[in-house]
Parts: structure tokens; sequence; C-alpha cells
């Protein structure tokens, strides 16, 4: 099948450069201190203001109105530091590559990130070593003048809070870091690097402890070089490598959106949903920015960033997903034999570039202990060692691997939200993605006021490695390394036509372009789900891409099936928009566990067909009995009829979920061409695979196990799964609904560890929005699962929002001067100018 095309009108698009509105000014006496916050209504009118308006509605959410880009920047980075002070002090640490000395060498981050958890001197020796001065001058170089004056007043403004409270001017609840030394003021730079550590994630950041540990192999060294390729059962690296983005299975997203098919007239209805971290520095913080006449703009963004990653104006809306694209590549590298830090490339030696970077690390007597290591880099990219999983893929004495990724020149990034903020059609919001092919690991859904059409695309920076290139500079570690994971190209670095390849009309060398990438504008429904961009549309496949996008005619995920099966649903009852939004609120959040929808009469039929199963002591053991158990009967009675009688959702008060759980984990254990009657077809990915076959012996015996675990546990088959999934919250215990995405719910809720309580280390339903327009404007509906305190779900302050979302009570956003105004929890704080 041909790709899938549509015509685009060109649209001529300059610089962005927005003349200021004229309005006439608002003063506001302001005091030397910042007003405290307090039930005031303010002005609300169409002027502006001298310095910052902060303004919390409902739940908290902050409402920044400003009178310049550098004082909306001011307003942003207050805001945050209000919120979630420490997170962001100890990320600002992290970026500028200072941890060992703050908390030790050995010691490890508390919270998972894009980064994962490496140890704090490979961050630093990282850090330091990517994110340095030339970095941030790309940055600042790259950005329009307009961005450059947000990211200066960001760090005025978190540095205007800490004054602030440390001078007793703002009363720091739950600020437990204030007086530790790594809490500091900050500048421009440490925005830059927050960015950069945003825009590396799906590539240089998965493999920093990799890239940081990384040199020449000692001359007795021989194992890494006579090594074969790795084995296709390589399960660590094979895991590192399934996870797009950081080292947690299941982190990603669901969205779609529903067009003038469904909704019958000229507009849509958006769905946006990340799976994303509950606490660290990538947690999600929404906020309302406002320019008078240039921005107004809500939404979403990673902490440390002052403009909207994803969001709503009141033209257009859109969302992301983690894209399946790889956004790196391999070299193979040919070492010169008598160097190992020389590589040939054509038959010619090259010395590989090295730099020393120092970190400094705090000794037992206090005083400074300066450490070194050496970072080397080939013509194609950083060296690194991956000799941890396999000897094969070490820096050995014949050859090494070298990483390319192709966000590290990726500057486009912030510039291309920065556009999207102000963009005023779906037309223009196209162009602009078009323009700057600048995502860096996400699929992007939009919609348009007055517009019924519907966009996907998955177009931002991508490896321009075609399967031809991959085919033509092959090599027998690229064939094993293949076997772990097919979508990440590894090429010849011996030779030099093997290097990606650079299209003049790409936004960047080595990049693909726009044109190349796949996308669909269409007028039924768009989705995605994490699944591949080859089924973002049921009805139209995309197909004839590059491997390194992701691959096509594979299978679809659970909750990717479920998506499409809800999308095509609410596409064929068909309803007014506004009708068709609240269906979507109520679907969104209909904890549907899939794979009992799906299986679980069958795996009933299996596995219930005695009351009683044998089970020997090994299969006990498994299940957490005592060593010296005894072989015996398990009675599984009970757990059926709770099964029987279960409802296959995952609401808090639903009895059988836990149960089904652990019994469909154990299932996943089978290979699935043993697992399933009716194997995956192309031709039909929403309804295959199917007929569960698991064989009588092994389902009862896999439901015996759960049983025994369960006691093993003191659990009751039928506990409610708010027993065991909840949150700890303001002081109080709120029982959650959802799971994992691997059970099949579309309302995440899940511990990569299996923990009960969620938690800041909990991955689930983040920021959630479902958007449409009307004549009026933009009108959304928005949820913060993890609420906006970074202490709200690790028993603090801030708990108002996480209970909304327990009660799955969806909260109108309020977006428009009138309806913030008459908001029932408005507060208001000015700050007067700061220049």
């Amino acid at each position: 099948m041909r790709k899938a095309r549509y015509a685009l009108w060109a649209l001529s698009l300059g610089c962005l450069a927005l003349a200021p509105a004229a309005h006439a000014r608002q003063h506001a006496a302001a005091p030397e201190a910042p007003e405290a916050l307090a039930k005031a209504p303010g002005k609300q009118g169409g002027g502006g203001i001298q310095g910052v308006e902060i303004r919390r509605t409902t739940d908290g959410i902050p409402h920044v109105r400003a009178d310049s880009w550098r004082e909306l920047g001011v307003g942003a980075g207050y805001v945050q530091a209000q919120d979630a002070l420490c997170t962001l002090a100890e990320a600002f640490v992290t970026y500028e590559g200072r941890r060992a000395w703050f908390f030790g060498a050995d010691g490890k981050p508390a919270r998972n990130s894009t980064f994962g958890r490496p140890k704090n001197i490979d961050l630093d020796f990282f850090f330091r070593a990517q994110a340095d001065e030339a970095m941030v001058a790309r940055y600042r170089a790259s950005n329009p003048p307009a961005l450059n004056e947000l990211v200066d007043g960001f760090a005025a403004g978190y540095n205007r809070y800490l004054a602030d409270v440390r001078k007793g001017r703002q009363r720091p609840a739950g600020r437990t870091c204030l007086k530790q030394p790594w809490v500091r003021d900050i500048g421009a730079d440490d925005i830059y690097r927050r960015m950069y550590a945003a825009q590396i994630a799906a590539g240089y950041a998965r493999f920093v402890t990799e890239i940081a540990n990384a040199k020449p192999a000692k001359s007795d060294n021989t194992a890494a070089a006579d090594a074969t390729p790795a084995p296709a059962d390589d399960a660590q690296l094979r895991s590192l490598l399934a996870q797009s983005i950081g080292d947690q299975p299941g982190l990603g997203s669901n969205m779609f959106a529903l067009g003038r098919e469904a909704t019958g007239d000229d507009e849509a209805v958006l769905f946006g949903n990340p799976h994303w971290f509950w606490g660290g520095p990538d947690r999600f913080y929404q906020m309302h920015l406002t320019l008078p006449g240039r921005l107004d703009v809500a939404g979403a963004t990673f902490l440390g960033v002052p403009i909207i990653m994803l969001g709503f104006n009141d033209h257009v809306a859109w969302s992301h997903t983690v894209s399946a694209a790889r956004r790196f590549g391999l070299f193979d590298v040919a070492l010169d034999p008598a160097d190992p830090a020389r590589y040939l490339v054509d038959g010619a030696s090259e010395a590989m570039t090295t730099r020393e970077i120092g970190v400094d690390v705090r000794g037992d007597d206090g005083k400074a202990r300066r450490l070194t290591r050496t970072f080397y880099r080939t013509r194609h990219g950083l060296v690194l060692d991956l000799g941890g999983y396999n000897p094969a893929f070490a820096w050995g004495e014949r050859h090494a691997m070298a990483i390319r990724d192709v966000n590290a020149d990726n500057f486009r990034i912030f510039r291309n939200y920065f556009a999207w903020n102000q963009a005023t059609s779906l037309d223009e919001f196209i162009a602009i993605q078009r323009r700057e092919a600048a995502l860096p690991w996400v699929n992007t859904v939009a919609i348009g006021r007055g517009d019924g059409r519907v966009w996907y695309g998955d177009i931002g920076a991508v490896p321009n490695a075609s399967d031809a290139l991959r085919a033509s500079c092959a090599t027998p570690l690229a064939a094993g390394f293949a076997k772990l994971d097919p979508h990440t190209p590894v090429l010849d670095g011996s030779r030099a036509a093997c290097d990606w390849r650079v299209d003049p009309a790409a936004a960047q060398p080595g990049a693909m372009t726009a044109d190349a990438l796949p996308w669909l504008l269409r007028d039924d429904y768009v989705a995605n789900m994490n699944d591949s961009y080859w089924l973002s549309n049921a009805r139209r496949p995309l197909e004839g891409y590059p491997t390194v996008l992701g691959g096509e005619r594979k299978p679809l995920a659970l909750r990717g099936r479920l998506g499409h099966r809800m999308a095509l649903d609410l596409l064929r009852a068909g309803a007014p928009a506004e009708t068709l939004g609240r269906r979507v609120m109520r679907d969104v959040l209909d904890a549907r566990v899939y794979s009992a929808e799906l299986f679980k009469e069958q795996a009933l039929a299996q596995a219930c067909a005695q009351p009683m199963v044998a089970l020997d002591a090994a299969a006990r053991k498994a299940a957490g009995v005592e060593e010296d158990a005894p072989a015996g009967d398990v009675d599984i009675g009970k757990a059926c009829a709770t099964l029987r009688q279960w409802a296959n959702k995952g609401d808090a008060g639903d009895r059988g979920a836990l149960l089904w759980e652990a019994f469909w984990g154990r299932l996943q254990k089978i290979p699935e061409a043993e697992r399933y009657g009716v194997a995956f077809a192309d031709g039909a990915p929403l309804e295959t695979p199917r007929e569960l076959r698991t064989g009588g012996e092994r389902a009862a015996q896999a439901l015996a196990a759960t049983v025994l675990d369960f006691g093993a546990k003191g659990w009751s088959p039928d506990a409610a799964l708010g027993e065991r999934r909840y949150v700890n919250s303001g002081g109080k215990r709120l029982p959650m609904f959802g799971g994992c995405g691997a059970d099949g719910y579309f309302a995440i809720a899940c511990n990569s560890d299996g923990a009960s309580a969620l938690g800041p280390d909990s991955h689930a339903n983040s920021y959630m929005q479902v958007v449409r327009f009307d004549a009026a404007g933009v009108q959304a509906h928005t949820l913060l699962a993890h609420g906006l305190d970074e202490t709200a779900v690790d028993g603090g302050r801030g708990a108002a929002p996480v209970a909304r979302y327990a009660r799955k009570e969806w909260l109108r956003f309020p977006f428009r001067e009138a309806e913030i105004a008459r908001d029932p929890g408005l507060t208001r704080l000015v700050l007067p100018p700061s220049r």
C-alpha cells in the first residue's frame, strides 16, 4: 500500500513576530513585598497590568498574566517554585552536574525521570560534558528573542520566590529542602540545561552510564574483541531497548481526536492523557499563561519549562504520546589495531576526539576531591560501552560502538512549542510542525476551532537511515543487535558512505524530511496509544515507511486495541461536539479491563473445570509459600466464583480485579504462539490475536498459584481493588481506579515494581484534557491526577486535584477572564515589575 497522503496548501509563516496589541494599562499599586494570597477578585478586565498577576482558581491552578514576555516568565517561574521548589532545586543540581558533591558519588536520584536513575557521579560527568556552555549558546541563538526573555524571566521568578520565602514574605508550606545547601539561585543557563535534558530523553539520556564510563580496552582485553554477536535472549539489554523513554515499562500515553464525521459539523473533539511520572523532575505542571494581545494558552509542561507543551489556546488544541520511532542510531566502529582510541574509516586511521571532564566530590573530611574522566567521540558520535550487557557490544580492541542522537543537534523543539502556543488555526499548527520537524520523541494529535478535521503526525527529528542504507551497511554486529531491537539502525562505521543521509530539504543534517514522515488529516478520527504510526486510523493504515520509525503490521498492545475500539464506537454513535465531549469524558475514565473482556470467560472455562488443583512443591515455592510446603491440592473454587461475578472493571470498589491481574500476569508468561488459537493478522489488527488456548492444566495451575500467592500475602481473593491501589494525599488514603497497560487498562495507575500504594514513583494518568471549540471559543475540561504540589501524592498538601481525579470529576477549565473572575476558588497575588 502506498503512503497515505493528503493535500495541504502551502503556508508562509515567517518568524511569528507579533506586534504589541494596543491596550490600556491598568495601574496596580504594588507594595514592596508581594501581596499575601487572599480571596480577592481583582480587576479582571482586558487591560494590562504592570508586573505579574498570579490568579489561582479551583484546585490551585495558576493563571499567570503579565505585560511583557520577561514578566510572564517571572510569573511562570514563581508559581512552579511555589508548588515544586524542592523537586526543581534538585533537578537544577542534576543538570548542572553537581549531584555527587551534595548527595554522594554512589547515590542515585530519589525519583524516576526520562534518564532513569544512574549513579550521581555518572550523571555529573554526563551533564558536565554534554550540557555545557556551547549547548547553552546554541539554545540562545536558536530561540526567538521573546522565548529567551521567557527563559530569563523564569529564572528570575524562581529566584524571587526563593528570596520571598527566605525573607518571610511567603510561607513555604511543605518545602523541607529550603535550608539545604543545594537550594540556590539559578540563571537562564539552568533552564537551557533543563530543556536539553528533555531534548535528549530518547537518545543519549537512555545511556548515561554507558557513555559516562566508556574507555578504551586494555591491551590484554581480548574478550570483547573476540565476542560473537549477542544471542536473541539478552533480556536486560532487550528490556532497555524496548522502552522509548526512561526505564519503566508502560510509560506513554493515550490520545484520540474525533472529527466532523462524529460531530456532524465543523467541530472536533480532542482527548489527551499522558501516562507519566507522578513525581520527579519530569512531572507535568498545569498552568495558564496570558500576555494580552500576544499569548493566551493553557495546558501542561515539564517542571522547569516556561511554555506549554501540550494543551490549548482559543484556536487550537493538541496532545502527545511517546512515539515508537528511534531517535538515535549506533555505529559499529572498526578500531585501529595499533591504538583503541583511533578508528578506521575507508581504511584511513582517525583519532577520536577527546574531552577531559572534572567533577568535584566531597571527601569524608569535607574537602573537595577532583575526579576526571575522558569522553571520546568519533565522527559518528559519542563512544559508549554496552559490554555490561553483552561483551560483543563492549569497547574492545577491534570494535567499539558509537551513538548518534538526532536530537543532540535539535534546538528547534521549544521554539516549535512557542509558535504552537500562539497558533491561530489548525493549518498554521500543521505548517509549524512541518517547518520545524522538531518534536524530539512524540506523536501529535490536534484539532482547530471551526474545523472538522483532525490531525495526526509523527513529524519530528528522526535519523535518515533508510532500510536500504541499513541493508547495505550491515555488519555481523548489527545483525546480532537487530535480534534484540530491529528498529535501531546499526551501521558500519568503517565506511563513510554508511553515515545517515543528508537531505537539503531536512530541518537538520542527517534527519528525515517532514515529507518523508507519517501523518494523517482526516474527517473521522485519529488515535495513538504508543503503538507505531501504522494504525493511527484503523480505516487507513500508514505503510511504506522505514523501520526506524517503529514498524508496521505488528500486533497492537491491548490498550491500543481498546483505544481504537472506543474511538470507533464514539464515531459510530455520533453526537454534537458538546454531547460527544461528555461521552469521551465518561468513557476514558471507565476502568475497563480489556484483557478480561476478551479472555476471561475462555480462561475460566479452562481453569475452573475442577474446584481443586494439584500443585507441586516447586509451583508452591514460586507462589511464595514456604520452601518445605508439601505438594497438594489447592482450592480455587472461591477464586473462580469471584472472577465469574466480577464485571471486568477496575474501579476502586470492584472485587476480582486484583485477582484477575495476578492470574493474567501468569497466563502472559505462556509463549504467545501457544497462548492463542488465532494468531495476529494484520488484516484484522483490532480482532487478533484471539481465542485463549492455554490448556486446562496450565490455566488451572496459574490460577492455583495465584490463590496461593494471595494467601501468602494475606489477601482475600475477593479483595476490592481500592484496598491495594490507593494514594496517600493530604493525610488521607484515597482509593484509586485503573491499572497497568499490560492488563488491558485504558485508565492507567501502575507501579513497575508491583507495589500497592501509588505515589511519586508511579506512572499513571497525569494531565488529562478533553477539548472542543464552539462559537465562544475553547471549551476544555481537565484533570491533574497527581496534583500541582510536589508532595500531593506523597502524603502532603495539595490533595484537592488528587481527590477530584479519584472521584472522576472533570474540572471545567476557566479560560476566559469572566470564567476566572467567578471561580469559587479564586485567589490573587500581584508581583510588582522586576526590572
